[in-house]
């Protein structure tokens, strides 16, 4: 469908053209319309029953998935939503989730909260977001989503009106039921009328956060314009592609990269649980879930591709799969390796935020696999490494292979967070947003992220890339994740320690693997003190892993041994 992609200079080439000229539709919106006029029988969600892998799906064609979507952009204008205001979810993978999305950011801006978060967090995202309408689960078994909602909605002081998926809402203190009501409205236009203008904002998306209100970063419709194009060419996605959707929508690897971008292309996302890849029968049944849906990506973020690695294929034909693709956290190299091995496929790895929209670079699709990189910048998309100074702004760019903080500017880079007191170092002058990571281009023109700027471990005074550490106990055979955080010291300021989640029924010692480490990492200052096994590690909702959860353990260790005498 789009030209090869074998290197940087390909990548460079596509962008050689002004993205007015190569962007067909100015938003996800109308790009989406489109696709279902083009291809308006394809499946465009495809919806299974977790864990049984007989039942029969649950298809939404193009076709029915623009009708509801019309219905919600109108049922959401008539309940009091316009452009430049809120509406919120928290919901599961479910039709209605995307249909809020699409819907959404036809009427106003589309707020996705994740309700794994505690209440108080969710209430601060909420209000941060000037929630005026809030889309939400009903009650429901194993979901506290409905009793979050209860409890937070009394603080929400413009909040008009709840819509409830599930459930048997009946108007009682303004809450609706979202399917009842939505079949009331026109399914083929927009009753508003509404020309959306590029530079309106569509939707919300919350960042970092751990210990106060998370950042809101926003994207404009042409932002997201832009990424369902680049991202596109990227992907080289089309009508013929069945995509894995598991990541939870309050993520952009679950709303856009698995989202918008293959639906403005007529691919079909397939959905394997409402809890996506978080239900364990996902992961059991990965590879024959595969065979029987003819998934042509397979994608996932680090754990969920490590933690497949360990499902024996049997006697499913995988062949359908074009290629395996990451993002949202650095791929170990080693698991990178024996993915491909595993599948016979290229593993592609890409590189984005929240603040970007979708990947700003990724490992050309068509060229040689490069493990452990991050790949080449996207058409329209400016990524560089860069020495600040110590005002925080851009000295310098680095040389070839020098290490430095990966910036970025193009069409998909937010302007600002809603908060206008996070944008202070991480907005810079002419247009450049500091990433916060630390990276370096080879002399190819592909990026090598070596880890976040706050995740240096300094040993007095010495840098220490956890990277180092990590890489080289995901090495041995028995590990199945690994991850290094500085422990506080008061002569050094903080040492190295690693916490190692072994394989299913590995085993190896601590003292085993730090004498693994040793032999291997040849800068003495970056041997860990101490390795703890664990047998989960902590990870975030898309499942990254959850540094400051150890850093914490780490600090409760120093303290107990101080304190036990």
């Amino acid at each position: 469908m789009y030209p090869p992609i074998r290197n940087a200079a390909d990548a460079r080439s596509l962008g050689a053209k002004p993205l007015e000229e190569v962007v067909a539709a100015p938003n996800a919106f109308a790009a989406i319309c489109r696709s279902a006029e083009k291809y308006p029988d394809n499946v465009a969600l495809k919806l299974l029953t977790p864990g049984d892998l007989e039942a029969p799906a649950r298809e939404i064609t193009y076709r029915e998935f623009l009708a509801r979507s019309y219905q919600t952009a109108n049922m959401l204008h008539d309940l009091g939503l316009r452009p430049g205001e809120v509406v919120s979810f928290l919901l599961p993978l479910c039709p209605q989730a995307y249909y809020t999305i699409v819907g959404g950011e036809a009427a106003g801006i589309v707020n996705a909260v994740n309700p794994l978060l505690a209440e108080w967090q969710i209430a601060r995202i909420l209000k941060a977001a000037d929630t005026k309408i809030l889309v939400t689960l009903g009650p429901a078994p194993g979901s506290e989503i409905w009793e979050k909602v209860q409890a937070v909605k009394g603080e929400l002081p413009n909040l008009q009106a709840i819509l409830q998926v599930g459930g048997a809402a009946d108007g009682t203190d303004g809450v609706q039921s979202f399917d009842a009501l939505l079949a009331q409205y026109p399914d083929d236009r927009l009753v508003s009328g509404r020309a959306i203008q590029p530079d309106d904002v569509a939707a919300y998306f919350h960042t970092g956060g751990t210990t106060g209100t998370p950042k809101l970063a926003q994207h404009t419709h042409w932002m997201q314009a832009s990424q369902v194009w680049s991202t596109g060419v990227a992907m080289d996605l089309g009508p013929t592609d069945v995509i894995t959707a598991g990541l939870p929508l309050f993520h952009i690897g679950g709303s856009v990269v698995c989202g918008l971008v293959p639906l403005a292309h007529g691919t079909t996302l397939l959905i394997p649980s409402p809890a996506g890849y978080r239900d364990p029968t996902v992961v059991r049944d990965i590879w024959l879930l595969v065979h029987k849906h003819k998934v042509t990506i397979y994608g996932g973020v680090p754990t969920v591709l490590g933690a497949c690695l360990g499902v024996p294929i049997g006697n499913a034909d995988i062949s359908s799969i074009r290629y395996a693709m990451t993002g949202g956290a650095a791929l170990p190299v080693e698991v990178g390796k024996a993915l491909a091995e595993y599948l016979d496929r290229m593993v592609i790895e890409g590189y984005g935020m929240t603040e970007t929209t979708s990947f700003v670079t990724m490992v050309p699709r068509d060229g040689p696999s490069r493990t452990g990189s991050a790949g080449v910048p996207l058409p329209h998309c400016e990524v560089e490494a860069v020495q600040l100074d110590e005002h925080g702004e851009i000295a310098r760019q680095c040389a070839v292979d020098e290490i430095g903080t990966i910036v970025m500017r193009g069409a998909c880079i937010m302007s600002s967070y809603v908060q206008e007191q996070y944008n202070a170092g991480a907005v810079l002058a002419d247009g450049w947003f500091n990433s916060g990571d630390l990276g370096r281009f080879d002399a190819d023109g592909y990026l090598w992220i070596t880890g976040r700027a706050k995740d240096l471990i300094i040993r007095g005074g010495h840098n220490i890339d956890p990277a180092v550490i990590e890489e080289t106990l995901h090495a041995h055979p028995a590990v199945g994740l690994a991850a290094a955080i500085g422990k506080p010291d008061a002569y050094a300021g903080e040492l190295p320690v690693a916490y190692v989640q072994l394989k299913p029924d590995a085993s190896a010692t601590a003292d085993e693997l730090q004498a693994f480490a040793r032999e291997r990492i040849p800068e003495r200052a970056a041997n860990p003190v101490n390795i703890f096994l664990v047998d989960t590690m902590p990870q975030t909702a898309v499942g990254k892993i959850f540094k400051p959860e150890l850093r914490w353990d780490a600090i409760r260790r120093v303290y107990a041994e101080l304190l036990a005498p």
